[in-house]
């Protein structure tokens, strides 16, 4: 019989032991955060209708395309959620007595069928932090300082870049970008940071747009590094759109200098976020070394994804932020972050004394360490080069000798420390 060629499927991965506890301890500290700024947790499926999933008010038509559909044996049309924000905005339309402003967070797994490259997968884990109920920037102020203390706590460093849907929406309005194509536009000046100013242009030509109009957002991409929000109010003071959009970021500004972070937060008139849903402020979390290129967070605003999901015109004051697990972890392998270790505290060899190793390793369990019994009946040699192999701190040799005396000896294996201990007398009474 042929042996299986096993595999996982592309765009995903496993992490080994070592590299599962980093995973979790950073979830943990992004957990803690969340809490700590008043955030509720919250589960949803990962199974939904495809009709919600792909519904005008959620993610848009270029994420569609990477959406994973099925049907179940009902022949229902169901697909796996590419992302937490839709599910959330269904909890609350389905939950009207819901309390506001509503503060809620949720780690899962999501899932695209999108490029796979690194510290990007098909499947993976998104750390997710939602505000309803509030109208003022101050939501979006909260959520990027609750981005930073995150980044903190991880030791990571990062910037966050910020721009408002609205702004850019005026500012291609004053080019003359018809309507029907301006998310598209907006698609495209999404990879300014991506792609050469001349393969963006070659995009934008085939979209019909007119010289004049690819002439302005030309020499808009051009001066890239030189706007400020300041450069804005000298543009049309009757355009909607610009005005409100210019408001906005004038607003969250100041909530940026109140809390003395406006030097960790750059504006970005460039910054698009492709997905269609935003409507007013967005951001994106980038290392500030420049070792991933692409963001490790992102969010903004979206107002009409609640009232969309419940047809009415009411709109539902709503700000999110949202961190990749998996680049975080990604980004502790580029640092070096993530070396051997250990989840034991003590490794207990016995020599021909299983049930006394069994007891020992009980009462150390009982006082907080964590322990484990080597039962395979390996060598003292070999185990000993397993807690080498394995940077397990701390060995306990147990043989007969140390169930006599009453005494064992625990072995630092890092700094070569060795401790004396008292056996218990139920120890050394296990027979």
């Amino acid at each position: 019989m042929r042996k299986m060629d096993y595999q996982n499927v592309k765009g995903t991965q496993d992490y080994l032991p070592n590299q599962e506890m980093i995973k979790r301890n950073i979830r943990r500290t992004l957990e803690d955060t969340f809490i700590a700024y008043g955030c509720n947790p919250l589960e949803t499926p990962i199974l939904n209708y495809t009709d919600l999933m792909a519904s005008k008010y959620a993610g848009g038509a270029e994420i569609l395309q990477e959406m994973y559909r099925l049907t179940d044996r009902g022949e229902r049309d169901l697909a796996l959620r590419y992302d937490l924000t839709i599910p959330f905005a269904k909890v609350v339309a389905m939950n009207p007595t819901i309390p506001m402003p509503f503060k809620r967070y949720e780690i899962g797994k999501v899932f695209r069928d999108g490029p796979v490259k690194a510290g990007r997968y098909r499947e993976f884990t998104q750390c997710d932090v939602d505000i309803v109920g509030v109208e003022s920037q101050a939501a979006e102020a909260e959520l990027m300082m609750m981005a930073l203390d995150a980044f903190k706590n991880l030791d990571v460093k990062v910037e966050i870049q910020f721009n408002n849907r609205k702004l850019l929406y005026g500012v291609l309005q004053q080019f003359q970008v018809p309507e029907d194509v301006m998310n598209r536009v907006i698609l495209v000046l999404d990879k300014v940071e991506k792609v050469s100013v001349e393969s963006m242009m070659n995009e934008l030509s085939q979209l019909e747009l007119t010289p004049s109009s690819l002439a302005q957002i030309k020499a808009f991409i051009e001066s890239k590094g030189q706007m400020t929000i300041d450069n804005f109010k000298r543009w049309d003071e009757e355009n909607i759109f610009l005005q409100e959009g210019l408001k906005e970021l004038e607003e969250l500004t100041s909530y940026l200098e109140g809390l003395g972070i406006q030097e960790m937060c750059i504006f970005n008139p460039f910054l698009a976020r492709g997905l269609e849903i935003y409507t007013g402020t967005i951001y994106e979390i980038f290392l500030a070394d420049g070792t991933i290129r692409s963001s490790i967070g992102s969010g903004g605003r979206y107002d009409n994804a609640i009232g969309g999901l419940l047809n009415s015109e009411k709109t539902f004051s709503t700000v999110g932020i949202s961190f990749g697990l998996d680049v975080i972890f990604y980004a502790y392998e580029l640092s070096g972050r993530v070396n051997k270790g250990s989840a034991i505290d003590i490794y207990i060899i016995p020599i021909g004394t299983i049930k006394e190793a069994l007891k020992l390793a009980s009462d150390l369990r009982s006082q907080g360490s964590r322990v484990e019994v080597e039962l395979s009946n390996k060598k003292v040699n070999k185990a000993m080069d397993r807690a080498n192999r394995e940077g397990i701190a701390n060995v306990i040799v147990l043989g007969e000798d140390e169930i006599n005396s009453g005494f064992y000896q625990m072995k630092n294996m890092y700094t070569g420390v060795i401790q004396k201990n008292l056996l218990s007398v139920m120890d050394s009474q296990v027979k």
